[in-house]
């Protein structure tokens, strides 16, 4: 098997963003790009696990850290650039996921007969189910979505803040938040509402989804307490060409960080194989 990581390319405001490959065979095989969640990054629980997964059934697979999820090219599984952190939004969010489809299907690139561009597919677990699913209402080389524990508007994690609290945070400009694994604070600067606000229209993720005609495989936890399973609901009521799958597990599917196993909880395992089967039959 061929695995190349912490590949650079150029991302938002001129960030590199690092990305990994995984493919068994040099043949032009389906492409599958995978964008982490909010506090999220590529190596997250291990995910090399799910990455050789998708080769071994054929796929190649791409994932790769956002430009400004507050990791580094020197130091992508942990947050030690918090200002990158804090000016992080969903529009550049879609700009990196667009650099990265863009790099995937150039025919330039050094992994380029590895990859089929006519079979590109997206996958985005929790904030970044949400970014696949808007990047795929506008890039036409899309052939089909999987969401994982899918978010089903853009409001990551100002969502459920009171009028009061909204109205502190613009006067600050930062709000921090506690990340629940690493307890650091983490600012989210007030640009993250303005970006949505100037930008409301691009990033309704539901009206994107009635648009979609490609299939879309929206994977939720019933358990999940950070997105709860009426989300997936949601989209699935959204849109005209979708299944859901709903999992007894939480919102990471019975994963943690690290995971130091060498096979996937029973949960995630499910995902994985119901994702490559879906995207398989989709041809």
């Amino acid at each position: 098997m061929t695995v190349s990581k912490n590949i650079l390319i150029t991302g938002s405001e001129q960030k590199p963003i690092p990305l990994d490959i995984f493919y068994q065979e040099v043949k032009p095989n389906p492409v599958v790009i995978y964008a982490h969640g909010f506090n999220g990054f590529k190596d997250w629980g291990n995910f090399d696990l799910i990455a050789r997964q998708f080769a071994e059934t054929g796929f190649t697979f791409i994932k790769f850290n956002f430009s400004h999820n507050g990791t580094t090219p020197s130091d992508p599984e942990n947050f030690v650039d918090l200002e990158a952190y804090g000016n992080n939004n969903y529009t550049k969010e879609l700009y990196d996921l667009q650099a990265v489809i863009d790099w995937a299907l150039d025919g330039s690139n050094p992994h380029a007969a590895a990859i089929d561009i006519n079979r590109l597919f997206l996958i985005g677990h929790s904030k970044g189910g949400g970014i696949v699913l808007l990047k795929a209402a506008e890039e036409e080389r899309v052939k089909g979505v999987a969401t994982w524990a899918s978010v089903s508007e853009c409001k990551t994690p100002w969502g459920s803040w009171d009028k009061e609290k909204i109205e502190k945070w613009k006067n600050s400009g930062v709000e921090f938040i506690t990340n629940s694994r690493t307890k650091q604070q983490m600012p989210i600067y007030f640009q993250l509402y303005e970006d949505y606000q100037n930008n409301k229209d691009r990033l309704q993720i539901l009206e994107a989804v009635k648009q979609l005609k490609v299939p879309i495989l929206i994977c939720h936890g019933i358990h999940d307490e950070a997105v709860p399973v009426a989300k997936a609901r949601e989209l699935h009521q959204a849109s005209n060409n979708s299944e859901l799958f709903l999992v007894d597990s939480d919102h990471v599917f019975g994963r943690k960080h690290p995971w130091t196993k060498p096979v996937l909880p029973n949960a995630m395992q499910q995902v994985v194989s119901k994702t490559t089967g879906f995207f398989a039959a989709i041809g």
